[in-house]
């Protein structure tokens, strides 16, 4: 074999060593696309039996015969095949005796509530001794400067603002206490009196449960027992896995164990970009440094100026406004003018299973949620009625007097009438997409 013969052979099988290579990496390359490039382990509330407690509450939670009607239980408006949250496609449930009341508001889900903070005005300072009344928090908030929040900032977290409790206002601090508000709400379970609740629990199939755990003298006692059977509900919450699974395809995608789809990818980068969505300025999508799951939420208060829903029968009435943390539901904080509108921030996890958004459930569906944040302020014709002027009525579910409650600093809502949207059609798709990763029951490929 000459020279010649042999530096082409050897020419042939580097260029066939170099193809095989590049297919290998092209390979290497697909396999791993969309793959978290530094996955992490995040930390799950240990799954464990039920306690007598929760199985108790379990039966509560879904004992119909509480209700005036005789139809609704908590399981009917916080359905678990929902991620607790409403079932239907309306702005709110109805309730009552006859079911043709309408709830206040949209109902929010019952997921993820295992690590929501008590409602304070400010950081969570539960381990503070120095007990502040609600006005004595106000008045800090009102001497502080408030910080924009960006994705990936960390200066909101020191923001002395409304944050944490449970319903749309924070009304009550425990599953307990949350419980128990439904339950006697006329527009919802509408159950009466606690006399009324107390003889349904006595008289409840699972009534022997009461005895068994707090003695025959809780059925003498009205309060006693009443607040046992909230308990018991809480119980299950907390300790029920369905309510907090983490199991969504960005929490896989996170451990490694999930690919995104390019879309779903764009998506989660333009949820984090400050100059895009900034989604992640108030809805934190990283996980907490000692690994817990990201819950999609800063626990914060906010009020963003949602448009006024004509199909809330309370909204017939001109001069009725829902002011959140200032009532009419929550009657403490009334005197605190400087949050009037302002409305939990809710967890985005299992957003893409639901049919209300906001507090008035005033959007149907999420591309109208993306629209509202991308066209607030630069095209608000877009987003409010008009007048029969012409006029665009903006922010016409606030009374103007608090106007200047909302948000105009956070991003995209920092700019300014007839500015470029922080948005295209696609990038709204995208974020879309990713939101769609958040809905618990994802399946994990072998």
């Amino acid at each position: 074999m000459n020279s010649r013969i042999l530096w082409l052979l050897g020419a042939g099988l580097l260029a066939l060593a170099g193809a095989v290579f590049a297919a290998d990496a092209q390979g290497f390359a697909d396999a791993n696309a969309g793959a978290n490039p530094n996955p992490v382990r995040l930390m799950r509330p240990p799954a464990a039996p039920l306690s007598a407690m929760a199985l108790l509450g379990r039966e509560i939670f879904y004992d119909a015969s509480l209700s005036s009607s005789g139809s609704l239980s908590c399981a009917s408006c916080h359905s678990p095949d929902h991620g607790y949250g409403p079932p239907n496609d309306g702005p709110v449930m109805l309730g009552g005796a006859s079911l043709t009341r309408q709830g206040a508001r949209a109902v929010p889900s019952l997921t993820y509530l295992e690590r929501q903070p008590n409602f304070s005005i400010g950081p969570d300072k539960a381990d503070d001794d120095n007990v502040m009344d609600l006005a004595q928090m106000a008045a800090l908030g009102r001497e502080a400067a408030r910080t924009t929040k960006t994705a990936g900032g960390t200066g909101a977290s020191a923001n002395i603002v409304p944050q944490g409790g449970l319903f749309w206002d924070g009304r009550a601090d425990t599953l307990q206490d949350q419980a128990l508000f439904p339950l006697l709400d006329p527009n919802e379970m509408d159950g009466g009196s606690a006399e009324i609740v107390a003889g349904k629990l006595r008289r409840a199939p699972y009534a022997s449960r009461f005895v068994e755990l707090f003695g025959v003298g809780v059925m003498r006692n009205q309060r006693l027992l009443i607040a046992e059977a909230m308990f018991a509900v809480a119980r299950y919450q907390v300790e029920e896995p369905s309510f907090h699974p983490y199991s969504s395809k960005y929490d896989y995608w996170l451990e490694g164990k999930a690919r995104l789809s390019e879309s779903e990818l764009r998506g989660l980068q333009l949820f984090n970009d400050p100059g895009k969505a900034n989604c992640a300025g108030c809805h934190t999508s990283a996980p907490s440094r000692d690994g817990l799951p990201p819950l999609f939420t800063d626990h914060q208060y906010e009020a963003l100026g949602a448009p006024r829903n004509a199909a809330l029968a309370g909204n017939k009435d001109p001069s009725y406004f829902d002011l959140g943390v200032c009532g009419p539901q929550r009657t403490d904080a009334v005197e605190q003018t400087q949050y009037c509108g302002m409305f939990l921030t809710p967890t985005l996890r299992n957003t893409a299973t639901r049919h209300a958004f906001f507090h008035n459930g005033v959007f149907k569906t999420l591309e109208e949620v993306l629209d509202f944040y991308n066209f607030r302020d630069i095209h608000p014709d877009k987003v409010f009625p008009r007048t029969a002027d012409g006029t665009v009525r903006k922010y016409d579910d606030l009374p103007e007097t608090y106007h200047a409650n909302v948000d105009i600093a956070d991003p995209p809502f920092d700019r300014r009438l007839g500015d470029k949207p922080a948005m295209t059609a696609q990038d709204e798709a995208d974020i879309i997409a990713f939101l769609k990763t958040l809905t618990d029951g994802y399946k994990v490929e072998d």
